[in-house]
Parts: structure tokens; C-alpha cells; sequence
């Protein structure tokens, strides 16, 4: 999608703000004991309440209106009965549509304490998110969001998952364009324009490089096997930069 009205980006705005408002909401909820599912009717409920819909539901009979991801789950987890504990890495990504609008948001997140070098994760994982978003603007390359990251990344010792790309979304979930890395690439020409709508998300590894689908059909795991997380928004390309749709508020 592409902003041409400001009508446009308060719509987009609107619904930033409930994916926004809907993952904080679950994060704040989590406790221990608590399964997946309960974390993910919490997530509905808050939806519904704001008149959203949930975008993977609907767009791709995703069996569930959130995806819930923990410890060894990469992303697109079906919330089930797993339980989870103190110490797991919860990762939450709530995308959702209103009035025509759509948006997407993520984060992993810290039930109670966790090792130090996954606290250093998540840090790091945030950190790759804004060094990204840094790189988003009217006639600025495509390529510079995942080129920026691995920099960040082979700087602190961290591996990125090559084949989760972040995307272009607004009146779809997936649109144009296609494809945006977030690792280093190269022969990618793409530049962005002024009212571009795309994620930014990179997924930042403690040895990782690929997501690997599991028996469900749903549910991603890294291979090799490590720690993963992913920090995610949903961003308006600008001449003075990113503008942030995906604010809690």
C-alpha cells in the first residue's frame, strides 16, 4: 500500500494502535501455568472489542487469531494447550484489519527471569528493529534495512533466519513489496517511495539461518536449532523518515 491521504494513514494509524494496544494487553496477562490458548482468547477478545479482525484468521485460515511462539518455536505458533513457564521466551504477533486496514506487529517477550545471554538476546533483538527502521525512507534502497541489520548482527556475534522476510502490507497482510530482507543481500534494485507501508522484522539468532515448518503446518523452528526472537512494526516510508504505525496508545 502506498499513502496518498491522510485519511489513509489515520486508518492505518487506528488499527497500529489496537495490534499495538492487543500485544501489550496479552504480554501483561501472561503468567505462568497460563496455556496458549487462554493467551490467545485474551487476544480475541481484545479484537473484537475494538471491532478488528484477526488478519491471519481470515486471510489464511490461521488456526487462531494470534500466533503465540515459545522457546523453540520460531514464529507462526498455534495457540493449544501448551502451558508456559517462568523462564520461556514468548514470542507475540498480532496482525489485524479494520475498516479496509491492515496491520502487524510482534515481540518476544520474557516470562520472570531468563538466562543472561537471552536477556542479551532480546535486547539486541529490539536494537535490530530500530537499526532497520533507521534505514526506511522515501528513495532509500530496500536492501539498506537487511544490509544494516546483518552489519549490527555479525557485529555482536548473532545469526539471522534468511527466509522470514518482512513485507509489504496496509490493505492486505502480504502485498507489494514482496520479499524485503532483513539479512545482507545483494542485486536487490528496489527503492523505496514516499507512502510506502511495510513491516520491518527481523528475526535474530543465537545460531540460527533458516525456519524450518513443523508436522502442523503451521508452526516454524530454527535450523540449526537455537534461540530465536523477533521484534516487528509496521512503518510508513516518509522523505523525513519512518513513521511508526504500530504504537500502543
Amino acid at each position: 500500500m502506498t499513502i496518498t491521504h491522510e485519511d489513509e494513514l489515520e486508518g492505518l494509524q487506528a488499527i497500529g494502535r489496537i495490534v499495538a494496544n492487543t500485544m501489550q494487553a496479552m504480554a501483561r496477562a501472561m503468567e505462568p501455568g497460563m496455556t496458549t490458548r487462554e493467551l490467545d482468547e485474551i487476544g480475541r477478545g481484545l479484537l473484537e472489542r475494538e471491532g478488528a479482525v484477526s488478519a491471519p484468521e481470515t486471510s489464511y485460515d490461521f488456526p487462531g487469531a494470534t500466533c503465540i511462539s515459545v522457546n523453540e518455536e520460531v514464529a507462526h505458533g498455534i495457540p493449544g494447550d501448551r502451558a508456559i513457564a517462568v523462564g520461556d521466551l514468548v514470542n507475540i504477533d498480532v496482525s489485524a484489519s479494520k475498516d479496509g486496514y491492515f496491520a502487524d506487529t510482534g515481540a518476544t517477550f520474557r516470562l520472570g527471569r531468563v538466562r543472561p545471554s537471552l536477556d542479551r538476546l532480546c535486547r539486541d533483538g529490539k536494537r535490530a528493529l530500530q537499526i532497520g527502521i533507521a534505514q526506511v525512507g522515501h528513495d532509500r534502497p530496500i536492501a539498506g534495512i537487511g544490509n544494516a541489520i546483518g552489519k549490527f548482527a555479525s557485529a555482536n556475534g548473532y545469526s539471522l533466519i534468511r527466509n522470514l522476510a518482512s513485507h509489504g502490507v496496509g490493505r492486505a497482510l502480504h502485498e507489494d513489496p514482496t520479499e524485503v530482507a532483513t539479512w545482507p543481500t545483494r542485486g536487490d534494485r528496489r527503492r523505496m517511495h514516499n507512502g510506502l507501508v511495510l513491516t520491518v522484522e527481523p528475526f535474530l539468532s543465537m545460531g540460527g539461518l533458516w525456519a524450518e515448518q513443523g508436522d502442523d503446518g503451521w508452526t516454524l523452528y530454527s535450523d540449526p536449532p537455537a534461540p530465536v526472537v523477533q521484534y516487528e512494526h509496521t512503518v510508513v516510508a516518509t522523505a523525513r523518515g519512518a513513521i511508526i504505525v504500530t504504537l500502543p496508545g
